[in-house]
């Protein structure tokens, strides 16, 4: 069977697919992206394209499939793009697209503001963000999990991974088209930032793609809702095999 390679997000770990990975039933591979978790931290600035050359070093010569999340959905396009022969299928959570000038705008304050010091009063705001209000109550344990993982970050680091993810949906706006694999993109439909639009209009651009949208949640979906996401990841994987 293909193996999976699964792609974290800003701020993340390997460790927030622990869950997905269990529910997904299928050979995965995870590890830390640099900047972050247990991998370098080498001066930035960072890139896709370095991360995507990351995640080929990963692969080690195999062809794979690929689970991106969030920034880890920005490196998979890079990847899909620039290394077609070791992507085999895509799978884009949580992503973002061809953000408005607005949204842009934002998001380079953002940027700006971890890099003058603000990083640690940016957590909780992410993480109302990206759990529903309803999982933080039930599961408070996951949500602390996540605040921890956030806090324990390295600033500097982070703000060279943060940059990437500010200004990687320009860079790839007008080339997702040259990806060849078949893709599936996904978001929660109360996701804030990586919102339906988003998802439908990058679904729409891609030659092979289909996107679903998981009702009622926000961003992270491997954790709030790890095996409705495996569902959807294995109905697509197990229709796309052979056509890839």
């Amino acid at each position: 069977m293909t193996p999976v390679v699964l792609i974290h997000g800003v701020g993340l770990d390997r460790h927030m697919w622990a869950s997905f990975a269990a529910a997904l039933g299928r050979p995965a591979l995870t590890y830390d992206l640099l900047g972050m978790g247990d991998a370098l931290k080498p001066p930035g600035p960072y890139s896709l394209d370095r991360y995507a050359r990351q995640l080929v070093e990963v692969a080690d010569g195999r062809r794979v499939d690929v689970v991106g999340f969030s920034l880890g959905a920005l490196i998979a396009q890079r990847a899909a793009i620039d290394h077609p022969h070791v992507v085999r299928r895509l799978v884009l959570v949580s992503g973002v697209f061809n953000r408005s000038a607005q949204e842009r705008s934002a998001i380079a304050a953002r940027v700006d503001d971890v890099r003058s010091g603000g990083y640690a009063a940016s957590v909780e705001p992410a993480l109302d963000r990206w759990f529903t209000s309803e999982f933080t109550t039930l599961n408070p344990q996951v949500v602390d999990a996540v605040r921890s993982r956030m806090r324990a970050n390295d600033p500097v680091p982070y703000s060279h991974a943060y940059a990437v993810f500010a200004q990687g949906d320009a860079e790839l706006a007008e080339q997702v088209h040259r990806i060849a694999a078949p893709t599936l993109v996904v978001t929660g439909g109360d996701d804030e930032r990586s919102t339906p639009t988003m998802a439908r209009l990058l679904g729409a651009e891609i030659p092979n793609a289909q996107v679903h949208i998981l009702e009622g949640l926000k961003h992270l979906l491997p954790l709030e809702a790890p095996a409705e996401l495996a569902r959807a990841v294995n109905a697509f994987l197990d229709h796309s095999e052979g056509t890839s």
